[in-house]
């Protein structure tokens, strides 16, 4: 069996709460778990936490391969080291000897699900005992004698001729559970090295390692994602098209606060050929009036005894198309089965934590009635341009 742990406290000195702070939209331990629960070659995946805020936002995730282990408060401290939990975890298992134990670190979001297989493969193909990932440096290093380590200063090797170094990137670890026990540590014996990109040499410690590791995210790996041909795109209204207030005139009738910004969203929808639908639970004048002025291709209100999922799969049946060309924006529970169904899925910065933390959900900077919608709809034109 092939185990992976994650170990993430919730004391941080220099980011608070660094290990569920949003990452690219999304909790930096999210990027890790996501992966290894798509690898192919990892069985069960356990994340070690001190607290009860980080096991809610990785039970939020429902991935079917994540278990919390609550680890012991001395091993949750600044001092204790990586190797004082793994071993505590360890012992408190029923493993198999021969069972494979990967420690993989949060910080370290670039890890995809190909890594992990390939590492395991590489392990043993090359009958290695442990293996550790590491990034190709061709830096250039001197001891404080100002003597050099790794070049000839005098022959000063061009780049593309010069071997570099390996260091570690700390992204994550092999072992045998045996020789974790045996040893008490995270490597031993015949150790393999599997490499990376350079860029995932970056490793988040401090802010300003956050908004450079950001950048290389965007740039790296969710650049390089399939996109979908969206063809359809729905909407929630209270919360999404709207502020989610409650407004009331003096009369008692209700009242909506729209965004015009929304309003041209739907319109730049219209000219590039995808059709347009608002779904919500509610029933009212207002909300059809609005649909009118927008001229969406679909309004469906009440709902009654169907969710919206099932509403959704109705309009693509009549325009014969698939789920996973449909865009749709919503903030609360009831958006929720929808939001987890679609090709893209996006919600307003306002939306409850659950639907934040949906796997590959956007999470948009603007707040529902302010302009989330457009928002949204700009990412969708953009990812259009690129197919």
């Amino acid at each position: 069996m092939n185990i992976a742990f994650i170990p993430v406290r919730c004391g941080s000195q220099s980011i608070p709460f660094k290990n569920i702070k949003k990452f690219c939209g999304k909790p930096l331990v999210y990027w890790n778990l996501k992966a290894l629960q798509n690898a192919t070659k990892i069985d069960k995946v356990f994340v070690a936490t001190d607290c009860d805020e980080i096991s809610d936002v990785v039970n939020s995730f429902d991935f079917s391969k994540v278990e919390i282990y609550n680890r012991d408060p001395q091993n949750a401290t600044d001092t204790a080291s990586t190797e004082s939990v793994m071993l505590e975890f360890i012992d408190k298992q029923d493993f198999n000897e021969d069972d494979l134990f990967l420690l993989v670190q949060a910080t370290s979001p670039f890890t995809q699900a190909k890594d992990f297989d390939e590492a395991l493969e590489q392990l043993k193909r090359e009958n290695a005992d442990s293996l550790l990932t590491c990034v190709r440096t061709k830096r250039f290093y001197w001891n404080e004698d100002g003597i050099p380590y790794n070049y000839d200063y005098k022959n000063r090797p061009r780049r593309q001729d010069f071997d570099g170094l390996f260091m570690e990137n700390g992204a994550f670890y092999i072992n045998r559970i045996a020789n974790i026990k045996k040893e008490k540590n995270r490597l031993s014996g015949k150790i393999a090295i599997y490499k990376m990109d350079e860029f995932t040499g970056v490793e988040i410690d401090e802010e300003d390692d956050w908004f450079i590791a950001e950048k290389l995210m965007y740039k790296h790996v969710l650049s390089k994602r399939p996109k979908p041909e969206i063809k359809l795109f729905l909407s929630d209204v209270d919360g999404t098209l709207t502020d989610a207030g409650m407004y009331y005139a003096e009369d008692g009738n209700e009242l909506k606060k729209f965004n015009t910004h929304d309003g041209k969203g739907f319109e730049l929808l219209r000219k590039s050929g995808i059709k347009t639908g608002i779904i919500t639970s509610e029933n009212t004048t207002i909300v059809e009036n609005r649909a009118k002025k927008l001229s969406v291709d679909y309004l469906y209100q009440g709902l009654e005894h169907k969710g919206k999922l099932e509403i959704a799969k109705e309009i693509c049946e009549k325009e014969s198309i698939t789920l996973q060309e449909v865009a749709y924006i919503g903030d609360d529970i009831n958006c929720k089965e929808l939001l987890q169904n679609v090709g893209m899925a996006a919600c307003p910065a306002n939306a409850i934590g659950e639907i934040k933390n949906i796997p590959n959900i956007i999470n948009l900077s603007k707040n529902g009635g302010e302009g989330a919608v457009r928002e949204f709809v700009e990412i969708i034109l953009c990812k259009a341009k690129t197919l």
